[in-house]
């Protein structure tokens, strides 16, 4: 399996309350496990984000590749690419992209050597959807208020070249 967009996949979650997705907030899953990788596609894509899905790292990293991402949430343990190894590929590539790990087993002996591959959050399963949820507003939340730290006021213009030197 190749990364897929599974912009239906709330379907079949199935109530008459399905949520039109949030095309501004987009989200890579990173699973090998095919029920586990469906599930949580599911209740990401019912509750209102953009999902792909993804079987192991290396499709993730072709995905990334691919398309833009405001998040990544990635098992650890994946044939081909690790979870660790895809958090130390978007740091050498300097795509500056939010991640949780949602693993049956953290990678404790890696972080402890490289503490900068640290998740944003770290979900050790089994977790419920609902923790998914709200590690995955937490992340997306605290990457917008950290993005408007960073921008100017609304309002701010840049003024006009000035011709005199002060000092």
């Amino acid at each position: 399996m190749t990364a897929k967009s599974n912009s239906q996949a709330g379907e079949s979650a199935g109530t008459s309350t399905h949520r039109e997705p949030n095309l501004r907030q987009r989200i890579l899953v990173v699973e090998d496990d095919a029920l586990i990788c469906q599930l949580n596609t599911e209740v990401l894509t019912y509750s209102g984000y953009q999902v792909d899905a993804a079987e192991d790292g290396a499709a993730a990293w072709d995905a990334l590749q691919r398309n833009s991402y405001d998040l990544v949430v990635t098992d650890n343990e994946m044939p081909k690419v690790t979870g660790v190894e895809l958090i130390k590929k978007l740091q050498d590539a300097r795509m500056n992209l939010p991640v949780i790990m949602a693993t049956g087993k953290l990678p404790d002996e890696e972080f402890a050597h490289y503490p900068c591959l640290q998740p944003a959050v770290t979900l050790l399963k089994p977790y419920t959807f609902d923790e998914l949820l709200n590690a995955v507003k937490a992340v997306l939340r605290a990457t917008a208020d950290a993005l408007e730290e960073i921008a100017p006021p609304p309002n701010w213009q840049i003024p006009p070249p000035d011709n005199s030197f002060r000092l």
